[in-house]
């Protein structure tokens, strides 16, 4: 199921959105959880995660479609959307309506989501996650306070269902995040000293841009970070230091161009598929920087929170997701740091750690870079599915605490 959800009455402004019922639930459909998936950037498309990372079908380098054995809706419905508009096959009707901004990014997402909702009757009750990575490691947490906010307004049968929101890989708190990339390659040995003082002068200023409000300056900054990186280790790619070559990308927006595929997805054959867009990513330039903790925190407190990252990921990796999350305002951070980091097997092997307090539960995920379902499919399909139901490791054992009277 594909189509448009206009978000705009006033013009043709809408999200492309693609839709995978649960391939084999174990709930009846009407409980069954929907997952919604955003892609990064700013301006990438979600086709990305659907066709190169955990949707039904990959793209192979001979651009037929193969099986992926980790599809994240082996028992949940999957729905991708192409966020914000001007991103994939999603339409801005003039570039002054894509949004600049988190707020409106949220609302556009919203009236999407909303819209989506009403098309099948029984969408109504089901309860919704909200996923993605990188970018979406704003987006995610924008849409989910958002929504958490309209519900508070709304009467019961109007509200979303938001069950939880889960990152992988994000970027969410930049201005902590930009100032580990030094440190980080220089433990993983891949600087020595003096190029790493060299890097920490870099980070400084994109800290020092930030606070001062240059948003568009500390943007440049923190891109200048990462380039020098990049000279400094001479690495095929920073989403994965141990990648010869960087991820195929390049694959998805050659087969969404083909025109009988296009034709397949109801997306007028003259239309110019990009995987990211440049445009989008102009009109979010300023908007790089700025922090989204507080959405977070809001959201630990009334819902259910999930950060993962690959262990190879030196852009929005571990070190540069648990250097913000340890300073979050949330009576249980104290608790969540403490917290046991258990060892998570998926048949029998090592594949994992996860740390988990309450709402708030964090997966390193071993062998995998920034597009971690790419890199462990099926690992990240456990992940998901026990986090989800709360199964194993993911469980909430407060609940499960029982006493028995002899």
């Amino acid at each position: 199921m594909h189509g448009y959800l206009p978000i705009n009455p006033t013009s043709t402004s809408s999200i492309f959105y693609a839709f995978y019922e649960a391939h084999n639930s174990t709930l009846p459909l009407s409980q069954t959880p929907l997952l919604i998936w955003l892609q990064g950037g700013p301006g990438c498309s979600s086709m990305l995660g659907n066709l190169y990372e955990l949707g039904p079908w990959r793209v192979t380098e001979s651009l037929t479609l193969q099986p992926n054995p980790g599809a994240w809706n082996r028992i949940f419905g999957l729905l991708f959307l192409d966020s914000p508009i001007g991103s994939g096959f999603s339409v801005a009707a003039t570039p002054e309506e894509i949004p600049k901004d988190q707020n409106a990014v949220a609302e556009h997402l919203f009236v999407a989501i909303t819209r989506f909702v009403q098309l099948d009757p029984a969408f109504k009750h089901r309860p919704i996650y909200i996923t993605g990575e990188s970018y979406a490691g704003k987006y995610v947490p924008a849409i989910g306070y958002h929504i958490l906010n309209k519900n508070a307004n709304l009467g019961v049968s109007e509200r979303v269902n938001l069950a939880g929101v889960a990152i992988g890989d994000g970027l969410t708190d930049p201005e902590t995040q930009v100032a580990t990339h030094a440190l980080n390659a220089y433990y993983v040995g891949l600087i020595n000293e003096r190029q790493k003082n060299v890097l920490e002068k870099a980070q400084l200023e994109a800290v020092r841009l930030t606070q001062l409000g240059n948003w568009s300056e500390a943007t440049d900054a923190r891109s200048k970070v990462l380039t020098m990186l990049e000279d400094m280790t001479g690495l095929a790619t920073l989403y994965d230091y141990t990648r010869k070559v960087p991820y195929r990308e390049d694959l998805v927006e050659k087969f969404l161009n083909i025109a009988e595929v296009k034709k397949a997805l109801g997306v007028n054959e003259s239309f110019v598929y990009e995987v990211c867009s440049d445009v989008v990513g102009a009109a979010l330039h300023a908007d790089v920087m700025k922090s989204v903790k507080y959405m977070v925190e809001h959201l630990v407190r009334r819902s259910r929170v999930l950060l993962y990252q690959g262990e190879y990921d030196l852009r929005d990796g571990v070190v540069q997701t648990e250097v913000w999350v340890k300073t979050m305002k949330w009576e249980g951070i104290e608790e969540f740091l403490n917290a046991e980091r258990k060892i998570w097997r998926v048949n029998g092997e090592v594949v994992g750690y996860v740390q988990k307090w309450k709402s708030l539960t964090n997966v390193v995920v071993l062998g995998a870079g920034h597009l971690l379902p790419t890199d462990q499919a099926v690992n990240s399909q456990a992940m998901i599915e026990d986090w989800v139901l709360q199964r194993g490791l993911f469980q909430n054992v407060y609940k499960e605490k029982s006493i028995f009277v002899v």
